[in-house]
């Protein structure tokens, strides 16, 4: 968990609600009046026992000393959930970015002996043997044509319909 913004940490095993609401607010600054009001918020949600009392937990607090943070940046409690929320969503899409760009490595150095084909200057794969009278920098494809013998049909992207009260461009 870093030490400046609390932020949760998935690594850390510290989830566990240990801390009664008077230990809580002891450690965190806050009266209980104002703990109880940032779980109306909706800004904590400290774990219950059977009974129902509340246990905070080091997740819980480090939570709490990010509210501080917020709060004495002047945001109120409505934008501090904003805050928290937005937080959690970065750190979670920054992980799963970083578990992408680790299997993209992968498969990079995967497919890195695989790709010796040549590429002409758009990255089109040629053939690489040489045909007799064949233009080496066209791509295969292109060279071979259709089975009807007509120039093979290029497209330059998905086609769409026109909605209604569009004209056809000319």
């Amino acid at each position: 968990m870093p030490e400046k913004s609390g932020r949760y940490d998935p690594e850390t095993p510290s989830l566990r609600g240990v801390y009664g609401i008077s230990v809580a607010a002891e450690l965190s600054g806050f009266g209980i009046a104002a703990l109880r009001l940032y779980e109306d918020y909706g800004l904590v949600t400290p774990g219950r026992t059977r009974g129902g009392t509340r246990r905070y937990s080091d997740y819980d607090l480090a939570r709490l000393r990010r509210i501080a943070e917020l709060i004495e940046a002047g945001v109120n409690l409505v934008g501090i959930g904003r805050v928290l929320d937005l937080e959690h969503r970065t750190d979670e899409l920054e992980r799963d970015n970083r578990r992408l760009e680790a299997d993209n490595a992968q498969l990079r150095a995967e497919q890195a002996p695989a790709t010796a084909t040549a590429t002409d200057h758009r990255g089109t794969a040629r053939s690489p043997e040489v045909e007799d009278g064949a233009d080496k920098t066209r791509p295969a494809q292109a060279r071979l044509g259709s089975a009807s013998g007509q120039r093979p049909r290029l497209r330059d992207g998905p086609t769409r319909s026109r909605g209604a009260g569009e004209r056809e461009h000319r």
